[in-house]
């Protein structure tokens, strides 16, 4: 068979994780809205996806090992495999289960879409670094591609989620539970079919690595890493649970009105971090970004949400106004740090060790969105929408914070040097 070439095994990779992000987006949307259908409490439905994201945590330490080990492509094909099962389970869960059972069979489920999911994002974001073509003569051009590369598939990826929240919410309306889960398996499937063509060699380290060097990280990969952790945080806490519930049941929005709501926000997000290099030359920042930009955008970060949180407590408009203008500014800025954040990690890494140093990133990642999503569903419950504001304005602030003792990546020391 005829090598694919970088261009082509980058599509390949970006393609299935595509196809993957849809059945994840529409997955939080059907177990969120079914869920609350059935009378479940915003702390049960958080506590629906306390696997998904626990299991994301150990997935990424030891995925990201496995990834440097035996390959890429079989982490991507596990991640692809996994999310089927998961889908497929879901497809018996009947309203007239003992509530227990239900719980802890829909947590099992989304234990193994957890792992489906980190796997597939952790083999994709590692791909990246080892497809971009080197640029020997110009190593700053070379950095210039990769986050053009990394800014366009994170950036499409949150685009397609914010298409699988709206799709989730058809879905439930058009089709029902078990029907709509069961359709998204299938096309899963086809999806796992196109991979097929991806060499074994991505990703694979040269020296088998040893199982220690999973927590031996450089400086930028460790302070990074806890910013992310609480970055996502940030955004979870007030995003996964508590703002769907809130807007139905405070505000008395439609399923499919709010599954198209957060669709269309999750799709703007995604569309401003794919344009992350081109906003920032136009903003006169034609350089790959470094350590300020990190802290230039985390510090506008954490404002947003306490602005909303005033805006509703003085009720200087409606809450849904304040909402959704709100959010739209937090995501929008939300996006330039996610994007910044995901090209970083990459930057203090070198290609044969990447699927390691990505894996351990985003365990920092799911841990961040762990502790959102149990947040978005406690503090809802005791203060409402604007303690969760609090909150997320709170753990943007740390997310600064760590930042500022981020060191400059490689490349940059050695034009200073």
């Amino acid at each position: 068979m005829k090598q694919l070439t970088a261009l082509q095994q980058y599509a390949v990779v970006t393609a299935s994780y595509w196809a993957f992000t849809l059945t994840d987006g529409a997955l939080r949307m059907l177990v969120v809205f079914h869920f609350h259908q059935l009378g479940y409490s915003t702390l049960e439905i958080a506590v629906l996806f306390l696997f998904y994201e626990a299991f994301g945590i150990v997935t990424n330490l030891y995925g990201g090992w496995l990834g440097a080990r035996f390959g890429l492509r079989l982490t991507l094909w596990a991640g692809l495999v996994l999310q089927i099962v998961a889908l497929l389970m879901l497809v018996p869960v009947s309203d007239s289960w003992p509530r227990l059972f239900s719980l802890l069979y829909v947590m099992a489920a989304q234990a193994i879409s957890g792992i489906a999911k980190d796997l597939n994002k952790m083999s994709a974001k590692s791909a990246i670094k080892t497809v971009v073509p080197e640029t020997p003569g110009d190593p700053g051009e070379g950095e210039q591609l990769l986050f053009r590369w990394v800014a366009l598939l994170t950036g499409s990826k949150n685009a397609l989620k914010g298409v699988g929240f709206f799709l989730g919410g058809v879905l439930l309306t058009t089709l029902g539970f078990a029907t709509a889960v069961a359709a998204m398996a299938a096309g899963l499937f086809l999806a796992l079919l196109g991979t097929l063509v991806l060499p074994g060699e991505i990703g694979k380290m040269k020296q088998k690595p040893a199982f220690s060097t999973l927590f031996a990280k450089s400086a930028g990969i460790n302070i990074l890493s806890l910013a992310r952790f609480f970055l996502f945080g940030a955004r979870d806490v007030w995003f996964v649970v508590a703002l769907p519930v809130f807007l139905e049941a405070a505000l008395g929005w439609k399923f499919w009105e709010v599954g198209g709501f957060m669709g269309l926000w999750v799709i703007g997000y995604g569309i401003v971090q794919a344009s992350a290099p081109a906003l920032r030359r136009a903003w006169g920042s034609g350089g790959p970004p470094g350590p300020s930009a990190v802290q230039f955008w985390s510090a506008l970060l954490s404002a947003i949400p306490g602005l909303i949180a005033v805006a509703l407590w003085r009720e200087v408009a409606s809450p849904g106004v304040a909402i959704v203008v709100g959010l739209a500014a937090f995501g929008a800025v939300f996006a330039m740090n996610s994007s910044i954040h995901s090209y970083m990690v990459l930057a203090y890494t070198d290609a044969d060790s990447v699927s390691l140093n990505v894996g351990f990133y985003y365990m920092a990642n799911a841990g961040g969105r762990l502790l959102g999503t149990l947040l978005s569903g406690g503090v809802f419950l005791v203060g409402g929408m604007q303690a969760c504001l609090w909150c997320s304005a709170l753990l943007a602030g740390l997310s600064w914070l760590s930042s500022l003792e981020l060191p400059a990546p490689a490349h940059e020391r050695r034009v200073v040097a």
